[in-house]
């Protein structure tokens, strides 16, 4: 059976990594890319989420599994992936957009295997916190994420903080949820790989939604630290003083919108559970969108690799954790410690 597998946004910074890690460890998968102005080769499809008709091409080309790297507003390609039953797998998706498609997803027929993959750095994080308790009687979870302005960063988190940064949002605290805003509500946390301590905020991801709705972890947070103190204390001066809620959208993607040449980018997982604490840390030598490309192809190989049943998934639910987490540190710029 042919293996054709199509990347939506392939032409992006994140999809060009995630064709170029999935082809040198699968010389024999057939990879197509797809993006709103085509390309000069065959493998090239001109496809715009935006326009459902342009999604007629993934049957032509007998597309066996399709990865979105792009950002889908109306959801156009998980429909489409369902009514054909094509495999799908979404790196995309900000907390609100995710909510939405696992609500779309669980009230459909699925006859495919539909995988949401929106956490931090491509949906590992659930995975990695079920490496660390071996009861799974877990407390509480908490997740510090060191960025670098300096890392090459695509445009997708950029916009996302440039949207959202006014918007409350919400951790779990006793299993309820409570509202909050980004950059605020500071926790000094002693990052590993040589960072030391720092001042983190309130930041939302996926996560949040993920560990506590569907792994029931009753207290979950997640707080971001940038590699410039002063940028840092910045942005939590900016939303202490409410001054993101009346700049422009332009404005606010002025603020968000850096990317560097590269620099690492590092995650901390504390997790509490009745035998005590302990810490997972990450380091992705290569920067984010390396690391979330990385975790992309993984599972992309675990549905191709394994008979998994047709049914919607997050992705952290296609692994066994500690098998995710050897492939993971087995990677040559990554780095995974443990401590107790």
């Amino acid at each position: 059976m042919e293996q054709n597998i199509l990347i939506i946004g392939g032409n992006g910074l994140v999809g060009k990594a995630i064709s170029r890690i999935l082809t040198s460890r699968n010389p024999h998968l057939i990879v197509f890319i797809g993006g709103r102005k085509g390309g000069k080769t065959d493998k090239d499809l001109k496809i715009d989420v935006t326009d459902p008709s342009s999604l007629k091409v993934i049957l032509e080309k007998k597309i066996r599994l399709i990865i979105l790297s792009v950002n889908d507003k109306e959801d156009h390609v998980l429909r489409f992936a369902m009514n054909h039953q094509i495999d799908y797998l979404d790196i995309t998706k900000p907390t609100p957009a995710l909510v939405k498609a696992y609500d779309i997803a669980g009230r459909s027929d699925i006859n495919s295997r539909i995988v949401f993959s929106s956490g931090w750095m491509g949906g590992i994080v659930p995975a990695l916190v079920n490496t660390l308790s071996d009861s799974g009687d877990i407390n509480e979870v908490k997740l510090f994420v060191y960025y670098s302005v300096k890392d090459l960063a695509g445009e997708s988190s950029a916009h996302f903080m440039a949207e959202n940064v006014a918007v409350p949002f919400v951790h779990y605290k006793n299993d309820k949820p409570v509202s909050i805003r980004h950059f605020l509500d500071t926790e000094v946390f002693n990052f590993s790989f040589g960072i030391g301590n720092r001042s983190a905020y309130n930041f939302d991801v996926p996560d949040l939604y993920i560990l506590n709705k569907i792994e029931r972890i009753s207290d979950v947070s997640v707080k971001m630290t940038y590699n410039s103190k002063f940028i840092t204390w910045l942005l939590g001066s900016f939303q202490y003083l409410r001054i993101y809620n009346i700049l422009s959208l332009k404005e606010r993607k002025m603020i968000f919108g850096s990317s560097g040449n590269g620099d690492q980018a590092v995650f901390e997982i504390v997790v509490d559970d009745p035998s005590g604490q302990k810490e997972l840390s990450l380091q992705s030598e290569k920067g984010q969108a390396e690391l979330t490309a990385l975790s992309a192809v993984l599972h992309a190989e675990e549905l191709l690799r394994n008979p998994h049943e047709n049914n919607v998934y997050f992705s952290h639910q296609l692994h066994d954790p500690l098998s995710l987490m050897e492939q993971l540190n087995a990677y040559d710029s990554i780095n995974i410690n443990v401590t107790q």
